[in-house]
């Protein structure tokens, strides 16, 4: 099975404290690397992650608070003082390009790669990356600011050929992409042989949705139903429910109450408030609801798997 992995790289909410980075996280998909938000210290926990700057093209800024958005200028520094010429993507709502604009200009002036800012629609589900590995939609999400979360699908790949069959029925090699892609094969004596008799089933793509800051949002649901791994914030314990209404953030029994009706695989929470020594309670209160969660926590890597119970690396 192919590479699909999540690290991350802060799991902190706004107010800096000594245990917790501010919101980053990256996800490895066959060693291509997107980040999703990107607070201060990103750049730190790339390398402590010891993840490759050169792997990462795309980034996506869920909303324009700074604990999401303040580590951009430190990375694309980095960046070209490594040298990079790859073109960088940045993907976010309306607004970024034009804060950073002049912040750029003036710190990073003569940068030997181009940053392209990508704006997003906040009020509808948006595909803001596409490729032949992957495609990434925007999740609607409900803050103070206008805000998405990302929604990662692997792509279905071509179905595995069975050597055996190949070579008993002396299957030329320029027949084999399209038996792969569903093709069957026609003997020179005419005889059909099924795709199924030739290949063996891909594995079943994988889904991961990454959750930011919102209040609580049944409406959500229907569109990560399912996933094999889903990050929600979950900012304040059931307690500072009159809270995290006010801030429009998340408890940890309502993001588990999401997991829960989206019948997700498993959970990983995150975004902690400054308030709380440590996310014991936290997960207590979240597994009691959705007993398949997870707390994140800075540098912990996680496989994405189909139908089991996903791999901490």
């Amino acid at each position: 099975m192919e590479k699909f992995e999540l690290h991350i790289l802060g799991c902190g909410s706004a107010l800096p404290t000594t245990r917790h980075f501010a919101t980053s996280q990256v996800v490895n998909l066959r060693e291509k690397l997107f980040m999703i938000d990107c607070g201060e210290g990103a750049q730190m926990q790339l390398r402590r992650s010891r993840l490759k700057f050169s792997r990462l093209n795309q980034i996506f800024i869920s909303h324009l608070h700074g604990d999401h958005c303040f580590g951009l200028m430190g990375l694309i520094s980095t960046f070209g003082l490594l040298g990079r010429t790859a073109d960088l993507h940045i993907h976010s709502p309306q607004g970024l390009e034009e804060l950073m604009t002049p912040q750029l200009d003036f710190f990073c002036k003569g940068l030997p790669f181009r940053v392209s800012f990508h704006v997003f629609d906040t009020k509808a589900p948006s595909v803001v990356y596409d490729d032949r590995s992957v495609s990434v939609t925007t999740i609607p999400l409900k803050h103070r600011v206008p805000c998405c979360g990302f929604l990662f699908e692997e792509k279905r790949q071509a179905d595995h050929i069975v050597r055996e069959m190949v070579d008993f029925y002396q299957i030329p090699v320029y027949e084999l992409n399209r038996v792969k892609n569903g093709g069957d094969y026609v003997t020179p004596d005419g005889k059909v042989i099924p795709h199924h008799k030739l290949t063996r089933p891909a594995d079943e793509p994988r889904r991961y949705a990454y959750c930011s800051d919102t209040a609580y949002l049944p409406r959500i649901i229907e569109q990560i139903r399912g996933v094999d791994l889903l990050f929600h914030e979950a900012t304040f314990l059931q307690a500072e429910a009159a809270r995290a209404k006010e801030t429009r953030h998340t408890t940890t029994a309502q993001a588990a109450q999401i997991a829960l009706d989206a019948g997700v695989k498993q959970l990983m929470i995150g975004h902690f408030s400054a308030r709380y020594d440590d996310e014991t309670a936290s997960l207590a209160e979240a597994q009691a609801v959705f007993p398949h969660t997870i707390l994140a926590e800075e540098n912990l890597a996680v496989s994405i798997q189909k139908h089991s119970a996903n791999k901490i690396l």
